[in-house]
């Protein structure tokens, strides 16, 4: 199983009034743990284009535990879930970065599609098994 981490900072227009940050923001902290898992594993969104796919989200899943407020920054465990159909899986725990307390946890589900014509690719894309057999997973 492939997990990274990474730190977001709460920015103040993400949060309310009463410095609480609303609660969509929390699936952008699960792009941006996405995005950096990709960085550091080498299969970065320009990766999946330079192959001609796009890789929309399909499904996110979030359950909210403790709010996070502006001045806080969060770490993002992004969880990669092996599968062999065609489509990327994530889980992810979210942390209040000095307490360590959990404030969310959830799951996105990604698939495959052709970036010329949107067109659902119901196979594993050839450089995405490459990537798996690498990593091992």
């Amino acid at each position: 199983m492939l997990i990274y981490r990474t730190e977001v900072i709460v920015r103040f227009n993400e949060a309310d009034p009463l410095g609480i940050v609303w609660h969509g923001h929390y699936l952008r902290y699960f792009e941006d743990g996405r995005e950096a898992f990709g960085m550091k594993y080498g299969i970065s969104y320009l990766d999946f284009y330079k192959n001609g796919l796009a890789v929309p989200v399909v499904s996110a899943q979030c359950d909210y535990k403790k709010p996070l407020r502006y001045g806080n920054s969060v770490i993002v465990e992004s969880i990669y879930e092996p599968t062999n159909a065609a489509k990327l899986k994530f889980s992810y725990n979210m942390y209040e970065s000095v307490s360590n307390d959990l404030v969310a946890v959830g799951s996105t589900m990604q698939v495959f599609v052709d970036i010329k014509n949107f067109q659902l690719q119901l196979t594993v894309p050839e450089f995405f098994q490459a990537w798996k057999k690498k990593m091992e997973v």
